[in-house]
């Protein structure tokens, strides 16, 4: 771990105000795995938020806005994630996402699989449609003319935007986590 976890009343107020903001977030939406430590400390990417608020804040609210917009079946969203996440090989992505995909009921031999970087042989169809756009976009270059059309076909205009930014922010989100290596909290 390479930004120390900051305390609650080490906060300047600017990281105060932030901090109560995604703590409201966290146990809303993010409550499937361990981010709190229990002297209030935030782990995973909200500590590095937490460091920088002008970026976090930022961060933060394209976070909320892109859960605002959400069109997708969350195993859909979770599968995009995933598949980020085992493209830059981050271990916090990993470990949070899989905990919200188990949350959803999703398999752990597909968890498993994609964790692996690779495609699961028993999703439906919407969720391998989802698994092959995040993996075209993680894998670079123009996303394929096909591909595209079927995401716009089977999620409408609204979704194919959602998956877009969606995997957009999680991959910078993954870049970060492993850039400050962000441990894995021990599974409760």
């Amino acid at each position: 771990m390479r930004l120390p976890l900051l305390l609650p009343p080490e906060l300047t107020a600017e990281q105060q105000i932030l901090y109560r903001s995604m703590r409201a977030g966290i146990a809303s939406s993010f409550n499937a795995f361990k981010v709190i430590r229990e002297d209030g400390a935030l782990m995973g990417p909200w500590n590095a938020y937490l460091h920088e608020p002008t970026i976090g804040t930022t961060t933060w609210d394209l976070t909320k806005a892109i859960n605002q917009i959400a069109t997708l079946p969350k195993t859909v969203r979770e599968i995009a994630v995933l598949v980020v996440g085992a493209r830059y090989r981050c271990a916090f992505e990993i470990y949070a996402h899989v905990a919200m995909a188990q949350g959803l009921g999703m398999p752990l031999a597909q968890l498993a699989t994609i964790c692996a970087a690779l495609k699961p042989t028993n999703l439906g169809a919407e969720e391998n449609l989802g698994y092959d756009i995040a993996h075209a976009l993680c894998a670079g270059g123009a996303l394929p003319e096909p591909l595209y059309q079927m995401g716009v076909t089977t999620f409408g205009q609204r979704g194919m935007n959602e998956m877009t930014y969606l995997v957009g922010l999680y991959s910078m989100i993954a870049i970060t986590l492993n850039a400050f290596d962000a441990p894995v909290p021990e599974r409760e």
